[in-house]
């Protein structure tokens, strides 16, 4: 009997660190280091020498140190997410820089750890942020829904619908089908609710919840949560986790 054929496994995960502290990134490295799942490919202990190699290597996912001196962590992020937005952000942080972090998530980070987080939880976090994902721990996230209730200049509504165009001339009734719609109504405003299983991902998003631990909890592949996301994203018309809370928030569609 032939031999059955053997999936090859996934390709490591490549990861930049930038860390201003040599002992801390020492250790980081010692930590991330050993694991088939990730491949250190670089580091630098600035942000001005971040800048300089990513182009270089292009990893995945950069960890980034958030209180880096003269070019901030957050600089660092807006910068290689105008130049290079496939690369994923997770920013490294400490207790106290709860507003950096949020200054660092609108700038495009896709989440934060803890500096002193234990290495199974980073390496979910690397695995997390590459999938798509976002990491927001349960405690950032409530001061981030807090910053945009009060800020509604940080995530507005839609704008009014554009004046529509002239009307064209009537033609015979023929229904049309929902699932293909024509390309002048795709230029509409289309209002669709989110189904209950949509509204529950919402929900336990706003909470903090992972990928992972929303497909945990609701029996479901990580794929399925990821397409549910994107469904979400469409209908409230935003384009990442923060903005679609923010959205629910202000729908009425969730509550915190």
């Amino acid at each position: 009997m032939d031999a059955q054929p053997t999936t090859p496994p996934a390709a490591p995960i490549r990861v930049f660190v930038v860390e201003d502290q040599t002992k801390i990134l020492k250790n980081q490295l010692r930590l991330l280091e050993g694991h088939q799942e990730i491949e250190i490919i670089g580091t630098a202990l600035s942000g001005e020498a971040a800048l300089e190699e990513v182009p270089k290597v292009m990893p995945d996912v950069l960890l980034l140190d958030l209180g880096l001196p003269r070019m901030s962590g957050i600089d660092v992020t807006r910068a290689v997410k105008a130049s290079y937005p496939k690369v994923e952000i997770l920013i490294f942080t400490i207790f106290d820089e709860e507003d950096k972090v949020l200054e660092a998530v609108k700038a495009g980070a896709s989440g934060y750890l803890l500096k002193g987080a234990p290495v199974d939880k980073i390496i979910e976090a690397i695995k997390e942020v590459r999938a798509g994902g976002t990491v927001i721990q349960p405690n950032l996230a409530r001061r981030l829904l807090r910053h945009f209730r009060v800020d509604p200049d940080s995530a507005p509504l839609p704008t009014e619908p554009r004046p529509s165009p002239a009307p064209v001339e009537p033609v015979a009734a023929e229904p049309a089908a929902p699932e293909a719609p024509t390309a002048e109504a795709a230029d509409e405003p289309q209002l669709k609710p989110l189904s209950d299983r949509e509204r529950e991902i919402l929900q336990l998003i706003a909470k903090g919840v992972s990928n992972s631990e929303a497909a945990r909890l609701l029996n479901l592949s990580k794929a399925t949560i990821r397409t549910h996301l994107e469904h979400i994203y469409r209908k409230l018309e935003v384009t990442n986790r923060v903005e679609a809370v923010t959205e629910g928030i202000r729908k009425g569609l969730i509550s915190v």
